[in-house]
């Protein structure tokens, strides 16, 4: 894949809050408003909005995972560096 894409996501320290919020999602919680109340980075002011990025911007594993997600999907719990993610695809 080539190009820009554009997610959200949601940064938490622990699996354990990722997977509460998971389960959230799954039962048709908001995304946007989940990652106001969790998120541990900048973007939550955003509600998770990261804008648009291309490959070799973010850590690989947030990458990979984003870069595979079609538009509206959300995805599982992604670990990196910063703590563990979930990525929603917005573009």
């Amino acid at each position: 894949m080539s190009g820009k894409i554009r997610c959200s996501h949601i940064l938490v320290k622990n699996k354990a809050t990722a997977e509460e919020i998971l389960a959230k999602l799954k039962n048709g919680e908001d995304f946007a408003k989940l990652a106001g109340e969790y998120s541990i980075d900048g973007s939550r002011r955003r509600g998770g909005d990261l804008g648009e990025f291309q490959r070799g911007v973010m850590v690989r594993e947030f990458e990979d995972a984003a870069f595979s997600l079609q538009k509206g999907e959300i995805s599982g719990i992604v670990k990196t560096q910063f703590g563990y993610h979930i990525i929603k695809r917005l573009e």
